[in-house]
């Protein structure tokens, strides 16, 4: 099974890329012009998220330099250890609602500090994967199509960051310790 898995991720991408334009073509599509149009869109779409992602950018920087994170972390961390999370996760479980950079800048952190193999590498490891940058999809995209009210989107969202961060932490424990 896992030689036939091999193999289907080896030649997965190069397959779609050239059956799609194949396809395309088959069908009639002006496959260059479609695509530079395309990009040429992706380019306005980018242009016009750079001030959201810029100011969400500020707004991360102004909460880690205030101390806030840290102010946070000390009042969750009697809490989260009660479910078995070790403090050190926090900060990264914390920012991954914010940017996904910053949260992977800290993962890296704690894997070059504790290791893959240890109990705060694992539940960091797992945690990044099934959570979400809540704040920076309502600042970015919800602003790139003039969104303005979100309405319940970010109490959802932080509420299922926070039952990600929650199920890795009891995975990892169940599973390895």
């Amino acid at each position: 099974m896992t030689e036939v898995l091999n193999t289907i991720s080896t030649y997965a991408i190069p397959v779609l890329l050239l059956f799609i334009p194949v396809y395309a073509l088959t069908k009639g599509v002006k496959v260059y012009s479609v695509f530079t149009e395309g990009a040429k869109e992706g380019l306005s779409v980018a242009i016009m998220i750079i001030p959201y992602l810029v100011c969400m950018l500020a707004a991360i920087g102004m909460f880690r330099a205030s101390g806030a994170m840290d102010w946070l972390i000390t009042l969750i961390n009697p809490i989260t250890s009660l479910i078995g999370m070790p403090g050190e996760v926090l900060p990264m479980g914390i920012m991954r609602s914010f940017s996904g950079g910053g949260a992977e800048g800290m993962m890296s952190e704690l894997i070059a500090t504790y290791g893959t193999q240890s109990q705060i590498g694992r539940i960091a490891s797992v945690a990044l994967g099934s959570t979400e940058t809540t704040f920076y999809i309502v600042a970015v995209y919800f602003g790139a199509v003039g969104i303005t009210n979100v309405r319940h989107s970010i109490i959802a969202g932080l509420l299922g960051d926070l039952s990600s961060l929650i199920a890795a932490t009891v995975i990892v424990n169940v599973m390895w310790y």
